[in-house]
């Protein structure tokens, strides 16, 4: 399903409400997907500031809702700290650690998509590997990362749903509880288009999520936390705009100085030194950097 000028604006439209009115609709689909589902489902808990204000609007109509972290092992600490004083939270752990799962299916470079195409090139069917070369411009790996596919090391998009996403879905199939995430439509184009496909509530995709924040804006999330005076992690006070693992290289091409691992050297050195050496992101900066593209400063 593409985005066509139509339905982009019509959620344009939506995305510039004013906050109020976009609490109404996430309320609004809060109880629906509730209601659906008698009350079995939970949140899924980040630690992050955008599951904390989702977290917040659903305990406000529904207190008993659990939460469902997954422990990675490479959080933030000063997220593992926040998530520990939040009532009635599920700690959940994979069944991999990183170094295994990055020798076993590659690291997460670039983007997703990027990250899988390369992986697709590499490894799937000749079928496959052409789409993936000279398909349509959504199919295609774009020109400027062909040369990756020389790179000396495993690539693939496969770590989050390896480490994250797969003990979720063992927790919901276990629990028969289905989700609440803390997700919007602006964060990227395969969400806008499930947006556009679904609403905020996927009631018909083959794993049913609800999404309840899919209109709305980080402004909108900063907004709601100071009105609400409602505490977030100290992650946030350090320089950091993002979480989630602190390994992922997902989107660093993109990001202004200081990045990620600019900001992690000084605030924390012996996470920047573990995932520079022992898990050898040292060496894929560096190839990087020696086509080119230059990541770092």
């Amino acid at each position: 399903m593409e985005l066509n000028k139509e339905t982009y604006f019509l959620l344009r439209q939506k995305q510039s409400l004013p906050l109020e009115q976009k609490l109404e609709i996430t309320e609004k689909s809060i109880k629906e997907w509730y209601k659906h589902w008698d009350g079995d489902v939970c949140v899924s808990f980040s630690g992050g500031k955008d599951s904390t204000v989702l977290l917040d609007i659903v305990r406000k109509i529904y207190p008993e809702v659990p939460a469902v972290f997954v422990d990675t092992g490479l959080e933030f600490p000063e997220i593992r700290e926040f998530v520990k004083i939040i009532d009635n939270v599920v700690w959940l752990k994979p069944e991999m650690n990183f170094r295994d799962v990055l020798n076993k299916y590659g690291y997460p470079v670039i983007s997703k998509s990027v990250s899988d195409k390369i992986h697709d090139i590499r490894n799937s069917t000749e079928h496959m590997r052409q789409t993936r070369l000279h398909g349509t411009q959504m199919e295609r790996l774009p020109k400027k990362w062909l040369f990756m596919l020389k790179a000396p090391f495993k690539i693939s998009d496969k770590c989050c749903n390896v480490i994250k996403k797969k003990p979720l879905r063992k927790y919901q199939d276990e629990t028969n509880k289905k989700p609440f995430i803390g997700m919007m439509a602006s964060e990227g184009r395969q969400r806008q288009i499930n947006y556009i496909k679904y609403g905020c509530n996927m009631f018909s995709a083959g794993n049913p999520t609800s999404n309840p924040l899919s209109i709305w804006l980080e402004q909108d999330i900063w907004e709601y936390i100071k009105k609400e005076n409602l505490p977030v992690s100290k992650i946030y006070e350090m320089g950091y705009d993002r979480t989630g693992c602190m390994f992922c290289m997902f989107g660093l091409n993109l990001q202004k100085h200081p990045n990620k691992f600019e900001l992690m050297k000084i605030t924390h050195p012996l996470q920047y030194k573990y995932c520079m050496e022992k898990l050898g992101l040292e060496k894929i900066i560096n190839f990087i950097e020696h086509k080119g593209r230059t990541l770092f400063s």
